[in-house]
C-alpha cells in the first residue's frame, strides 16, 4: 500500500506541472467543504494522499517533498503510519504551513488549493504569509486528488430525519425569529451558514452523511424575510418537504448554493416560498459570514466591502443547552453509565476467566496464561462488545466517535483506532484505556476510563489522577486548562491534548465555541451556564502506557458561601456516571477533600445505575463504589 501511495505523489507532481499555471505546491487539507472535524468516506483526500487516519492534519504536497502537520494527540501514530517518502511536522514545535511555504519556496511560487476546502481565516492567514515574497494562493477548479483517486467511494443519498421538539427543546420558528433579531442588531440583512451542525441545529434536523455524526451535507442561507436549505433533494422525503414549507424554507438543490450566493450578493436571490420578492431590499446591506467556517469558495463571491465577518451567531446559543436538552443530556448519561458499568462487569469476568487475570479489585498476582485460552480477547472484539450493550439503550443511534481501545503501549497513541487486523489482544499486565461514546435521540456521550486487571505499578498509580474545582463567572478555557495541568506539572509531567470541549445534544462530539485548552481560542469564548464541557486529562509514556479520565460535566451556578464583586461564579455538575478504579488510586496523593469527593461520586453513581442492571452487575457496582479510605 505504501508503495502504491507513494505513485500517487508521483501523479499529483505530474498534474501540478500541468495546471496553468504550474504549481510549486499542493495543499490537502483534513476538512470537507463545510469546515468539518470528522469527515465523510469520500472527503477523506488528506488520509487517501498521506496514509495517515487521524482526524487533524494537513499534507503539503511540492514538486521535491511531502510534509504532513498534525497535532500531539498524532505524533505517536503519524510517524506508525506515513511511509519514508513523507516529514512529520508537529504542530506547536515546527513552523506552521504557511510559514513553511513562505520561508522554503521561491518568490512567486504558485501554491494550489481546493477552496471548498480551506477556511476564509485560513486563506487569509495564507495569503499574508505569502504576500512576502509575492508567493500566490491558487483556487483550483479541480481537486488534484480526486482526480488520482479511482476508488473513490460513492456518494450516498441518505435520508433527512425531522429532531422532534421534545428533543430539541425549541421551535424552528423561534430559532430563525432569534437569529433575525441577530441580523437586526448587526445591521445585516443575510447569514450563509456553512457548518454542518449549525445548520442541523437551527432547523431541527439530523441525519448520517458523516459516520459518528448525525449530520447532514448541507448549507442554510437565512434572511430577514426568508430561509433557504441547500440539500441533494434525493434525501428529502415527502414529510421533511411538507415540515419545510411549513416552516417557511425554501428547499434548493446542495450544487446551487454557489450561484444563489452571488444572486445574494447582487440583491437577487428570490425565494419560492415567499413569492418572488427581493429579499435584499437594503442598499449597502452586509452579508454576515464565520470566517472559521465559511469556505474560500463562497466567500470569492461576495465583495469583501458588503461583509460582515463575526463568530456565527448560532454558536453560542448552539452550547448553551436549554432545559429540555440539558435533561435529556443527563438521561442519555445515565443509559450509557449503565452500558459502561455492564461492559466493565463484563471484561472483567471475561479478563480471569479467559487469562487468569487477578481481575479489576484484586492486585494479587493471577495464573496469567496469554495465549492458552480458547477464547481470544482483542481490542477489536472488547470494544464490539461495548457497542452491543449500548445498542440495548432507549434512543441509541450509534457511537459518536470510533471506540478508542488500547492495551499497554496502544494506550499511550492518544487518537488510537484498532482495526481487527492489526490489533492488539487484551492483556491483563497492562494498562486498559477506553473512550468512547455514543449518539442517543436525547443527548451526546463521551466518557473514558482506564483500568488494570493485573497489578498496576506505583508510578502507573500515581499517574492516574482526577479532581474537581470551583471558579469564577466568566474564565476562558485557557485558565482552567493551567489548572487541570498542575499537579501534573508538579512531578514534570504534561500531556499533548485539550483538557475539555463542548459537547452537542444529539449532535457532534466535539462542539465549539468553547473549550478547555493550551490553544489560543480557548481564551475567546468564556464559559457560562448550561454548557456542557469534558473534564479529560491524562498522562502517556510512548511505549509503555496511557492514561485518561473523562466525564462530561454541565455548567451550572455555584451555590457559593460569598459572591465577591457580583459576578457570580459557576460549578461543575458531573452527568457522567462509570466508577473509578480504587486499585489504581494512590490515595497517598489525595486530600481529605479529594477521597470525600471521590466516595460521594461513587455513592451517586451506585444509586443512580443500579436500576438498570442486573443483580450479578449491581453486585459488581456495589463493589466498585466502595468507600475509599484516606491512606495513613
Amino acid at each position: 500500500m505504501a508503495a502504491a501511495r507513494d505513485q500517487l505523489l508521483d501523479a499529483i507532481r505530474a498534474l501540478m506541472a500541468a495546471q496553468s499555471p504550474p504549481l510549486h505546491a499542493l495543499v490537502v487539507p483534513s476538512e470537507d467543504a463545510h469546515q468539518s472535524e470528522y469527515v465523510s468516506e469520500q472527503d477523506k483526500r488528506r488520509e487517501f494522499i498521506s496514509g495517515f487516519t487521524g482526524s487533524a492534519g494537513l499534507a503539503l504536497i511540492t514538486m521535491n517533498e511531502a510534509l504532513l502537520w498534525t497535532d500531539g494527540r498524532y505524533f505517536l501514530q503519524a510517524t506508525q503510519q506515513l511511509s519514508d517518502r513523507w516529514k512529520l511536522m508537529r504542530m506547536g514545535e515546527d513552523p506552521p504551513v504557511e510559514a513553511w511555504i513562505a520561508d522554503n519556496l521561491a518568490d512567486e511560487a504558485v501554491i494550489g488549493i481546493n477552496p471548498w476546502c480551506i477556511s476564509v481565516d485560513s486563506a487569509q492567514r495564507y495569503e499574508h504569509a505569502f504576500s512576502k515574497k509575492h508567493q500566490t494562493l491558487f483556487q483550483l477548479s479541480i481537486d488534484l486528488v480526486d482526480e488520482v483517486w479511482m476508488d473513490r467511494p460513492p456518494v450516498e443519498p441518505r435520508p433527512v430525519i425531522v429532531h422532534p421538539v421534545e428533543f430539541a427543546g425549541r421551535s424552528v420558528s423561534e430559532k430563525i425569529k432569534e437569529l433575525r433579531e441577530k441580523l437586526l442588531h448587526e445591521k445585516a440583512t443575510a447569514i450563509i451558514i456553512t457548518a454542518l451542525d449549525e445548520v442541523a441545529w437551527l432547523y431541527n434536523i439530523r441525519g448520517s452523511d458523516v459516520d459518528y455524526s448525525p449530520v447532514v451535507h448541507s448549507y442554510a442561507i437565512v434572511t430577514l424575510h426568508s430561509a433557504f436549505f441547500y440539500v441533494d433533494k434525493r434525501k428529502v422525503t415527502a414529510e421533511v418537504e411538507k415540515y419545510m414549507v411549513e416552516n417557511g424554507i425554501d428547499i434548493r438543490e446542495y450544487e446551487t448554493v454557489e450561484s444563489d450566493v452571488s444572486l445574494l450578493a447582487s440583491g437577487n436571490l428570490k425565494s419560492s416560498v415567499h413569492g418572488e420578492k427581493d429579499i435584499n431590499e437594503v442598499e449597502d446591506s452586509k452579508i454576515w459570514i464565520d470566517s472559521a467556517s465559511c469556505c474560500l469558495a463562497l466567500y470569492s463571491k461576495l465583495s469583501p466591502h458588503q461583509v460582515l465577518t463575526l463568530q456565527s451567531p448560532i454558536a453560542l446559543p448552539k452550547a448553551i443547552k436549554n432545559p429540555t436538552e440539558l435533561d435529556g443530556l443527563r438521561k442519555a448519561h445515565i443509559r450509557d453509565g449503565a452500558a459502561v458499568v455492564q461492559y466493565l462487569s463484563w471484561l472483567d469476568i471475561q479478563m480471569q476467566e479467559n487469562y487468569g487475570a487477578s481481575g479489576y479489585f484484586s492486585e494479587i498476582k493471577g495464573s496469567y496464561k496469554k495465549g492458552i485460552s480458547a477464547t481470544k480477547l482483542t481490542e477489536v472484539s472488547v470494544s464490539d462488545k461495548l457497542e452491543g450493550f449500548r445498542a440495548t439503550k432507549e434512543h441509541f443511534r450509534g457511537l459518536s466517535f470510533p471506540t478508542i481501545s488500547s492495551v499497554g503501549p496502544n494506550a499511550a497513541v492518544i487518537h488510537y483506532k484498532p482495526e481487527a487486523s492489526t490489533c492488539s489482544e487484551m492483556d491483563a499486565d497492562k494498562i486498559y484505556l477506553c473512550d468512547s461514546g455514543a449518539q442517543y435521540l436525547d443527548g451526546t456521550t463521551d466518557i473514558t476510563r482506564t483500568v488494570h486487571f493485573g497489578k498496576p505499578s506505583e508510578h502507573e498509580k500515581s499517574c492516574y489522577t482526577a479532581n474537581h474545582f470551583h471558579f469564577s463567572f466568566g474564565p476562558c478555557g485557557h485558565a482552567l486548562d493551567i489548572l487541570s495541568r498542575a499537579p501534573l506539572w508538579r512531578e514534570g509531567l504534561d500531556y499533548r491534548h485539550g483538557t475539555g470541549h463542548g459537547i452537542g445534544s444529539y449532535l457532534n462530539v466535539h462542539e465549539g465555541p468553547h473549550l478547555i485548552s493550551f490553544r489560543p481560542t480557548a481564551r475567546n469564548v468564556p464559559l457560562q451556564a448550561s454548557m456542557t464541557v469534558t473534564d479529560e486529562p491524562g498522562y502517556y509514556e510512548d511505549g509503555s502506557f496511557g492514561i485518561r479520565l473523562e466525564n462530561v460535566l454541565i455548567c451550572k451556578e455555584a451555590n457559593a458561601k460569598f459572591n465577591f464583586g457580583d459576578k457570580g461564579y459557576l460549578a461543575f455538575e458531573h452527568i457522567t456516571w462509570a466508577p473509578y478504579q480504587a486499585k489504581l488510586i494512590d490515595t497517598k496523593l489525595l486530600t481529605p477533600v479529594e477521597i470525600e469527593w471521590v466516595n460521594t461520586y461513587h455513592s451517586d453513581c451506585r444509586r443512580i445505575l443500579e436500576p438498570y442492571l442486573n443483580e450479578q452487575e449491581k453486585e459488581w457496582l456495589r463493589k466498585a463504589t466502595e468507600p475509599i479510605a484516606l491512606s495513613g
